[in-house]
């Protein structure tokens, strides 16, 4: 905790001493002014009012003056959806996802001390399950149609305007290995949901509270989540890691403190988002559709929905070819 503590205090400095964009980047490196985040922000809240824009805290002690983000407007410092529900745990769904695989037989006759392996980890390097580098995957629904968007590897991350040549990229990297299963579990996740509201019994589920705040440095949205278990009592960070994909765990996604609410956050680390947001917004593009920047955040929503899969956030809109 110690740790975590320091390198959110190293990353909050790092952020306030770097100086906002100016010019718009959308297109170019999938990144965003704060001017576009508002934007996008705004579009979200009309879209999905489950959603809503937060302003700084004001606690009597004086730290909402510390809080208060100076690039954002003080009634739109981050945007909020709470009591998100969360029916399963991410473990049975890649088991789902995986299947059970037999592996090993104990006897000539192939009977006695054969065993299934409950989870298969993606193999490295961006191919998919078979090998093949050039799977596709379906992002959004554009007009209508769901568009095939071809899986690449993301460039290295281009340094953000005031960035230094900080190592703590590497740290994250593996945010660039966007898998096709990991987008494929969201269709098993509505399913999962689809039962809460079934039959005459209420089923009782963990919760989650999600915000999305503007990461200067990086320039991006940032996603920070915090649970609550069946009774609403607060969830430890190890609880809440079991909400998160396990390739995830502990390298892109990690505890940290959030610059506006107290307690542990599980977040989603920036520093891949500019990389992956520009590759979906070119093959987007090159599919014939124009993404807008109101559209960003439901696109930024949709690849974080394969993070934490079986959090049953709204993000509904469909991205219009013009």
């Amino acid at each position: 905790m110690a740790a975590n503590y320091i390198k959110s205090k190293l990353f909050s400095t790092r952020e306030s001493l770097t100086p906002a964009l100016r010019s718009s980047a959308f297109l170019s490196r999938g990144v965003l002014t704060p001017e576009e985040f508002v934007s996008a922000g705004d579009e979200l809240v009309f879209r999905c009012p489950t959603w809503s824009w937060e302003g700084a805290r004001s606690e009597a002690d004086g730290e909402a003056a510390v809080r208060e983000r100076g690039h954002l407007p003080p009634d739109k410092q981050y945007l909020v959806t709470r009591n998100v529900p969360c029916s399963q745990r991410v473990d049975s769904l890649e088991n789902a996802f995986f299947g059970e695989t037999e592996v090993g037989a104990g006897g000539p006759d192939g009977a006695g001390d054969d065993w299934l392996m409950s989870h298969v980890n993606p193999p490295s390097g961006g191919a998919g399950l078979d090998g093949d580098e050039d799977d596709e995957f379906d992002v959004l629904d554009v007009d209508g149609t769901v568009m095939d968007v071809a899986r690449t590897q993301p460039a290295p991350p281009t340094p953000p305007v005031g960035a230094g040549n900080g190592g703590d990229a590497d740290e994250y990297a593996d945010m660039a290995d966007f898998e096709e299963e990991d987008i494929a579990a969201d269709d098993a996740a509505a399913e999962g949901a689809a039962g809460i509201a079934g039959g005459n019994n209420i089923l009782r589920v963990r919760s989650y509270d999600i915000s999305i705040t503007y990461d200067k440095y990086y320039q991006t949205p940032r996603v920070w989540l915090f649970g609550y278990d069946e009774d609403r009592n607060p969830l430890a960070p190890e609880q809440m890691y079991e909400d998160v994909m396990s390739d995830y765990v502990k390298r892109t996604v990690t505890i940290e403190n959030h610059p506006h609410i107290a307690g542990p956050h599980i977040s989603v680390h920036p520093c891949q988002h500019g990389n992956v947001m520009k590759n979906i917004i070119g093959n987007l593009s090159r599919n014939g559709g124009e993404v807008k920047i109101e559209s960003y955040l439901f696109i930024f929503l949709k690849f974080v929905s394969s993070i934490v899969p079986t959090i049953n956030y709204d993000f509904t809109m469909k991205v219009e070819a013009r």
